[in-house]
C-alpha cells in the first residue's frame, strides 16, 4: 500500500467519526509519527489536542499578565489562533497535565466563550522530556520560559530561588537552572529576609542600597 493510500484510507475513515473520536484518533495517528520521527526528542514535534478539563495550573508560577496584555493575548489567539502550545507535564497528582508554560493561553482557551468552542473545549499542549518530570526541574523549566521573555514576578521568583535551596540546589545549579548569576540569586534569597541562607556571603560592589532597601529606581530593569 502507498502512502496516499495509507492517507486516502485514512481520510475516509477519520472524516466519519464525531468529533471526540476524531480528536482521539488523530492525537494517536500524531502520537504514532512521533515515535517514528528523527525528531522525537523535541517536545514539539507532538503536539495534542486535550479537553481542557483535564488540563490546570502549576502552583508556583511567578509570572503574572496586566489586564490590558491579557486582552491583547485574547484578541491573539481570537483573530490568529493557537500558534504556540501550552507546554505541560503530565503525571501530576492535581490534573491529568500541569502547565509549566503558556498559563494564560491556557486560561484563554478555558475563559474565553468563543475561543472555547471554536476549539471544541481543548488546548493544544506538549509535554516536557521524562527526565525533567521532578517539581525542581518544572519549577526551572516554568522560570526559564517567563525569563526568555523578560517576564517573572520578583518576589515569588525569591520565594522559589529559597524552596530550591531547602530542596538542596546549590547556589550554582540554581544559577544555570534559571539563567542568574551568583549575585543575583543571593539577592533574591535577601528579599525573603531568610538572612541565615547567606550570612557568610560577600556580596560585590555591583549591589546597591537602594536595591537592598526596595529603591524604586534601583530595582527597575
Amino acid at each position: 500500500m502507498t502512502i496516499d493510500q495509507i492517507k486516502s484510507l485514512l481520510k475516509n475513515k477519520i472524516s466519519n467519526l464525531d468529533i471526540d473520536e476524531k480528536i482521539n484518533a488523530i492525537n494517536d495517528i500524531r502520537e504514532c509519527l512521533h515515535e517514528m520521527s528523527p525528531f522525537n526528542s523535541e517536545p514539539v514535534d507532538f503536539v495534542k489536542w486535550i479537553k481542557n478539563d483535564k488540563v490546570g495550573a502549576n502552583d508556583y508560577n511567578p509570572n503574572s499578565v496586566a489586564p490590558p496584555e491579557m486582552e491583547l493575548l485574547r484578541h491573539s489567539i481570537s483573530s490568529d489562533g493557537y500558534t504556540q502550545p501550552i507546554v505541560t507535564w503530565n503525571d501530576s497528582d492535581r490534573f491529568d497535565y500541569e502547565v509549566i508554560d503558556g498559563f494564560h493561553r491556557h486560561r484563554v482557551g478555558k475563559e474565553c466563550a468563543d475561543i472555547q468552542a471554536r476549539v471544541h473545549g481543548y488546548l493544544p499542549v506538549v509535554t516536557i522530556k521524562e527526565d525533567r518530570s521532578n517539581r525542581n526541574d518544572r519549577v526551572a523549566s516554568t522560570i526559564r520560559h517567563n525569563r526568555a521573555r523578560g517576564k517573572h514576578a520578583v518576589e515569588s521568583m525569591a520565594d522559589i530561588v529559597v524552596d530550591l535551596k531547602k530542596r538542596n540546589w546549590s547556589d550554582k545549579k540554581i544559577g544555570k537552572e534559571l539563567g542568574m548569576d551568583a549575585d543575583e540569586v543571593l539577592r533574591l534569597m535577601q528579599i525573603t529576609g531568610l538572612t541565615e541562607m547567606f550570612r557568610d556571603t560577600n556580596f560585590s560592589e555591583a549591589w546597591s542600597v537602594g536595591y537592598i532597601s526596595g529603591d524604586e529606581d534601583a530595582t527597575s530593569g
